[in-house]
């Protein structure tokens, strides 16, 4: 079970670094930079699938975590 914890671990850190950063468009909401503020972006493609994942190795590291606990 912690070998699973590990490869979940190790997969969820590489997936969350390959996302598209939002940091900048938070930053300029902050800066005042409004233009984009309320704008409707969609993920397609490549980042739906990776947001996506994401969740589901999320949710696993969760679980596996949770049965490890008891």
């Amino acid at each position: 079970m912690e070998v699973l914890l590990i490869i979940v671990s190790l997969l969820l850190i590489a997936i969350v670094l390959l996302q598209s950063g939002k940091a900048e468009e938070a930053s300029s909401v902050i800066t005042g930079g409004n233009q984009d503020l309320f704008a409707n972006r969609k993920e397609r493609g490549s980042e739906l699938f990776i947001s996506r994942l994401t969740l589901v190795l999320g949710i696993a590291f969760f679980v596996i975590c949770f049965i490890m606990g008891f």
